[in-house]
């Protein structure tokens, strides 16, 4: 991973290795939102040292050579979508409902000592509304086509037309996905208990950081692997 580049985006450098996702959330960088964005630019919005942050970057790719990850770059169109809905889909239909009930015990429980519990209790249900209609738009109308055009010689005929526009939608609601989460991240002052929180407070927060982490993660695969690759693969059968 020698190959990095202050001039790379961050959108590329997790594409290629997925892994480092965790040195991105160590330094507060959303690489969902701030894919386009290079490294050299992250870096100065986050009084960075561009060069240090790279060096950190190979580093850990280096280590995390020999771990086992999912290499979604070597997946085809249809195992990426099903690795998708299996990984990140599961995770969410479990965990919203999970989510749901522990935020209204601890708002109900503390919301008069701290008020910001209400607004986070509503930033939660705004955003579980939104992750439930996005995937059920994916599993029920994008996954398949893109399923189907993976399996087809040439292009399908889609009821949309193409797929540009389906997908237009789902990064549409990326952006209100991702803008939802930093409002959760902001109103919980990054998920840190205050020091008189209790332990069903405390794993509030800590499922809210995990979801954070994997939603992360699950736009990622898509706006930067399975979206630009299904594109292009409808690019070429159409010709």
């Amino acid at each position: 991973m020698n190959t990095i580049q202050v001039n790379d985006t961050v959108g590329e450098v997790m594409a290629r290795c997925p892994a480092l996702s965790r040195v991105f959330d160590e330094a507060d960088i959303d690489y969902c939102r701030e894919d386009k964005k290079t490294l050299d630019e992250v870096c100065r919005d986050k009084g960075l040292d561009s060069q240090s942050f790279l060096a950190t970057l190979k580093e850990s790719a280096l280590a995390g050579a020999g771990e086992s990850a999912v290499d979604t770059a070597t997946m085809s169109l249809t195992e990426l979508a099903d690795h998708i809905q299996q990984t990140h889909h599961t995770y969410l239909h479990s965990e919203i409902p999970h989510l749901d009930r522990m935020t209204e015990k601890v708002t109900s429980v503390h919301g008069e000592r701290n008020s910001r519990l209400h607004q986070i209790r509503e930033a939660f249900l705004a955003l579980a509304a939104e992750l439930s209609s996005h995937m059920m738009k994916e599993e029920q109308i994008l996954f398949p086509m893109v399923c189907q055009l993976d399996a087809s010689e040439t292009v399908p005929m889609f009821h949309c037309g193409s797929l540009a526009n389906p997908i237009r939608q789902m990064e549409s609601e990326h952006t209100q996905a991702g803008s939802a989460l930093e409002t959760l991240h902001e109103l919980t002052d990054g998920y840190h208990p205050p020091d008189w929180a209790c332990s069903t407070y405390r794993a509030m927060l800590d499922a809210l950081a995990r979801l954070e982490k994997d939603i992360h993660l699950h736009i990622h695969k898509e706006a930067n692997v399975l979206f630009p690759r299904a594109l292009k693969m409808e690019s070429e059968k159409s010709v």
